[in-house]
């Protein structure tokens, strides 16, 4: 059986919510966002490590969170997170173990992705090399010149938001990482480096309950989508 281990980048700060605590450490209904998120990853049957890259200053934070799932026996760690999100998962991604096949990366803010969804990357990934979730784009999107001048309408059929996780073979994002580091390439998200490096990543639909808590009215969805699910 395959083995996985994620990285979550929880170094995001709290500006947007208008919170002086960085956004994962939150609470969402009496518990830190980031403690949510770390539970949906728990239970897959497949999982061996959890990495959180965060500021030294929330290590003790972190390390308080781990010990609601220490009858879990996963490997939990907590690495120093970087200036950039890239160099975040870059720094975690040295700590990776060995024995690990698979990695994902997903946002400290998405609470809500189901096991079936991740799952479902991972043997996507296994298949091809790479997987995400995403969503069909549901706006109309518009191309625009530094004047803000629209230049064309992309055809949204073809258009897909992405999520996360983003799942990957332990050998091609650490590849595609090291090769983005020398060149000092910064994506957009992991996919965006594995692409540039040639790896192929496939789609995996999500649904819009995996939102990214990133303003205040997101927070305020995020405890309805709690209320409804203890219903």
């Amino acid at each position: 059986m395959a083995k996985l281990a994620v990285i979550i980048p929880a170094a995001g700060s709290g500006t947007r919510m208008g919170s002086r605590l960085p956004k994962p450490f939150i609470e969402l209904m009496g518990v830190p966002i980031l403690e949510h998120t770390i539970r949906s990853f728990v239970e897959v049957g497949i999982i061996s490590q959890i990495l959180i890259a965060t500021s030294k200053e929330w290590f003790g934070a972190v390390e308080k969170i781990f010990q609601s799932f220490s009858e879990f026996g996963i490997d939990m760690q907590i690495v120093e997170g970087g200036e950039e999100r890239q160099y975040s998962i870059h720094n975690a991604i040295s700590h990776i173990r060995n024995d690990i096949d698979l990695i994902a990366v997903h946002d400290a803010v998405r609470p809500f992705v189901k096991k079936s969804q991740i799952e479902q990357c991972c043997d996507v990934a296994l298949e091809v090399g790479g997987s995400i979730l995403a969503v069909p784009a549901k706006d109309t999107i518009k191309k625009v010149d530094e004047h803000f001048v629209i230049e064309s309408t992309p055809d949204r059929s073809v258009l897909w938001q992405a999520q996360t996780p983003q799942v990957f073979k332990k050998d091609l994002l650490i590849s595609s990482y090291k090769s983005a580091l020398e060149s000092g390439y910064l994506g957009t998200d992991d996919a965006s480096l594995v692409e540039r490096f040639g790896g192929q990543v496939k789609v995996v639909e999500g649904d819009r309950e995996n939102l990214k808590i990133t303003y205040p009215i997101d927070l305020e969805v995020a405890k309805l989508i709690l209320r409804m699910d203890k219903k």
